[in-house]
């Protein structure tokens, strides 16, 4: 567990996935760039590297952010790697206090999949998975109503890069954003409890260093790389990272 100096104000806790050195701390830093967080007021977990303490209190913590990962909720069991499926078991294990706090959550990628699935929705490979790009979303009427999107355009780029999707709008949740390949980009449980399939943290640097390190991982075709590298860094994607600003804003303890 990596531990860092903390201010008085309670921090936010990072849970991360990714089993890459390179690609955690470039998630990391990434969170820490566009959310506008200092180092200092955050609590971050490798999930793949340490097991949450046995005195883990939500209690200590102003919000939770978890990131994204190449592992899928929809894995088959039988055939995942050990490690990636207990750090899944306990993040699914808090799913359940998140949800009864309505405590300020943000799933980025991976995270909507845990939200989806502990609320009993669908969640496969089924459909609406969509290649590494920058795709067109579109803020529903609820969205636009929402402290995190209101005023944003009603359509705007977002990074995506995903296998799995979620299959329909979980129950006693609130449709924020879809796009035309994905129709669940963002949702939110409760008045806190938010999930994005989209990136708010990456720009285009970002994915096309994600891009590097994945591309044997199933996510796009290996000689496709320097396509989709050059089609990200070219790619204006600029408001997502209001979302993720404005999360980190409405939660901070003060």
């Amino acid at each position: 567990m990596q531990n860092t100096q903390m201010s008085d104000d309670k921090p936010f806790l990072i849970l991360q996935l990714r089993p890459e050195d390179e690609a955690s701390d470039g998630e990391y830093a990434a969170f820490l760039d566009k959310g506008g967080i200092a180092a200092l007021n955050t609590k971050r977990i490798r999930m793949e590297q340490d097991s949450l303490p046995p005195e883990f209190s939500l209690d200590n913590y102003a919000a939770v952010i978890v990131g994204g990962g190449p592992g899928c909720v929809s894995d088959d069991p039988a055939t995942r790697d050990p490690v990636e499926a207990r750090a899944e078991a306990e993040l699914l294990a808090l799913m359940p206090q998140i949800i009864d706090r309505d405590m300020p959550f943000l799933g980025c990628c991976y995270g909507i999949g845990l939200l989806a699935h502990h609320l009993g929705a669908s969640v496969t490979k089924d459909r609406y998975g969509e290649p590494v790009s920058a795709v067109t979303c579109t803020v529903t009427d609820e969205g636009q109503a929402d402290p995190l999107l209101q005023g944003l355009p009603n359509t705007f780029a977002a990074f995506v890069g995903h296998k799995e999707a979620v299959q329909e709008l979980p129950e006693g949740t609130v449709h924020l954003m879809g796009s035309e390949t994905c129709p669940f980009q963002m949702i939110r449980a409760g008045q806190n409890v938010y999930a994005t399939q989209f990136h708010p943290e990456a720009d285009g640097q970002v994915f096309a260093d994600r891009i590097r390190i994945y591309r044997d991982r199933g996510y796009f075709p290996a000689e496709e790389a320097d396509a989709l590298t050059n089609a990200c860094l070219s790619a204006d994607v600029t408001y997502p990272e209001r979302i993720l600003q404005r999360f980190v804003a409405r939660y901070s303890s003060n």
